[in-house]
């Protein structure tokens, strides 16, 4: 019996000890074949790898068509099967730019950029400031007046076109910047947006600051703006490419072709019997390069801010 047990006490020391001068202790050996599963992509890795490779090019593929459209010849246009690149590249596209009856393409796109600056501009100015208001300040009927701002979100646009377009006529603000930009300053959307982030901000930070003799202005601007850009970038990116893109306001209160934004100059390219592909093309892509600019200077603070204020409760 004692020589029997002497060996198997040996037998456990030297299993281990052989182990490890192979380089493996048992625990290694075990999580092998857990590491190799981790290391072999799933079967649903590679359908998502495909769903994403399919979205990508529904993207992409849109903006690689407008742009090789911009740069085909009119007779090439109207080539069936079309070509996926360009067999004669011509610029003739790019100078009818210049060359609208009505109005000029450069002045369009300073009129947009004026206009969607100022719009996002003052909406995150009431945004903010009234997102402050609902979320940190208590007051007789507070929630109920923020389920009106809510239920205004459901309200459509088009309902609301004839009571404005009267009320920008008594104004005397027809054919104006004022009609394009006053009526849409104030978003519910963004009042809600910058509510539910401002909310998450600790109330002993601002208690903190009260003490110390700040005032509500000086709380908001030194404290809560800080701390609120990632819901301001998602507010402004989004504000940015609605107002940018923006077509039936303008219709309805400008008539000065002075006055126009890039969406009424791009539609003098649809004509009585036809539109003009290329032409149409070459503005489109124009106009797209703000939007993007924006987003690329922006996507890291938008991603956060929808992150952190459009999913808190």
């Amino acid at each position: 019996m004692t020589s029997r047990s002497t060996q198997a006490v040996a037998g456990h020391a030297v299993g281990p000890a052989s182990a490890l001068a192979g380089g493996r202790t048992p625990l290694a050996a075990a999580e092998e074949p857990a590491l190799a599963r981790r290391r072999r992509p799933a079967p649903t890795r590679y359908l998502l790898w495909l769903l994403l490779g399919l979205g990508s090019v529904a993207m992409i593929g849109p903006f690689y068509w407008m742009a090789i459209t911009s740069l085909k010849p009119r007779q090439e246009l109207l080539a069936f099967p079309p070509t996926w690149w360009p067999e004669a590249f011509t610029l003739d596209h790019w100078r009818s730019l210049n060359d609208l009856t009505t109005g000029s393409f450069p002045v369009f796109f300073r009129n947009s950029l004026f206009v969607t600056t100022s719009i996002t501009l003052l909406t995150l100015l009431t945004s903010a400031a009234a997102g402050y208001v609902f979320a940190k300040m208590d007051f007789p009927g507070r929630d109920r007046l923020f389920w009106v701002v809510l239920s205004m979100m459901m309200i459509p646009f088009t309902v609301s076109i004839i009571p404005s377009y009267a009320l920008m006529s008594r104004l005397g603000w027809i054919n104006t910047y004022w009609a394009l930009i006053v009526p849409v300053a104030v978003n519910p959307f963004g009042i809600f947006l910058m509510r539910q982030f401002i909310s998450s901000i600790p109330s002993d930070l601002l208690d903190a600051a009260r003490i110390d003799g700040a005032s509500e202005f000086g709380i908001f601007c030194r404290i809560v703006i800080p701390l609120s850009q990632a819901a301001l970038a998602a507010l402004a990116i989004l504000t940015f490419i609605a107002q940018w893109d923006n077509f039936l306001w303008p219709l309805v209160v400008l008539n000065e072709p002075d006055l126009y934004t890039l969406p009424l100059g791009l539609a003098q390219f649809r004509g009585r019997v036809g539109t003009d592909v290329g032409a149409t093309a070459a503005g489109s892509l124009v106009s797209v390069i703000p939007v993007l600019v924006v987003y690329a200077f922006a996507q890291r603070k938008f991603i956060e801010g929808i992150a952190l204020s459009g999913l808190k409760g």
